[in-house]
């Protein structure tokens, strides 16, 4: 009798132990529900989405918005006038700029290093590239309009990332509005 009600005792613990252990992974890791649902109460222009992966477009907005600071280098200035965090302001994205690249970083080898506008363009392409044009510029970092490596993306670290990654910031991107960057000088060489 001991021995049974130890076995049983030991094998509950068991189960139970399971039971805990994934339920604490489904809550820690609940797949990307979490943050899809964040990416879209976070993104700070209107999204369209015809067309479209709705998950995906979440998904984008997270790891853009969230996780790889896009906007810190596509958007000039990257914040809203007396919205800038960095000052004591309360936080509120340049909606009005946003991801349109016009951020000058100095002077490269060959000329101005300035960020690129990554919105839409007339025919719906994040910065004019297709998707495969895209994904190899982030694992590559050679840009493919000038076949040079972009000096000031962090493209190495992103290059890591998973295709579903990827293309979901992709799907994002296409999903945002086109933006013009603010005009500001260029440094001379």
């Amino acid at each position: 009798m001991k021995t049974t009600l130890t076995i049983t005792l030991a094998f509950l613990l068991c189960v139970g132990s399971i039971g805990l252990a994934t339920l604490s992974a489904s809550s820690d890791n609940d797949g990307d529900g979490a943050r899809i649902a964040r990416g879209f109460k976070i993104a700070p222009v209107p999204l369209t989405f015809a067309d479209r992966n709705r998950d995906l477009v979440g998904l984008g907005s997270y790891l853009v918005n969230a996780v790889g600071g896009c906007n810190d280098c596509h958007t000039n200035p990257s914040y809203a006038p007396l919205h800038d965090p960095f000052a004591g302001q309360s936080k509120q994205i340049n909606a009005d700029r946003y991801l349109a690249g016009g951020r000058v970083f100095g002077v490269g080898p060959s000329g101005p290093i300035v960020s690129r506008n990554i919105t839409p363009d007339v025919n719906g392409l994040p910065a004019g590239l297709t998707w495969d044009e895209f994904r190899i510029l982030i694992r590559t970092g050679i840009d493919p309009d000038t076949h040079r490596t972009l000096l000031v993306m962090p493209w190495p670290v992103y290059q890591d990332m998973r295709d579903r990654d990827l293309r979901a910031i992709y799907e994002y991107l296409r999903a945002i509005p086109h933006a013009e960057p603010a005009t500001a000088p260029l440094p001379s060489a």
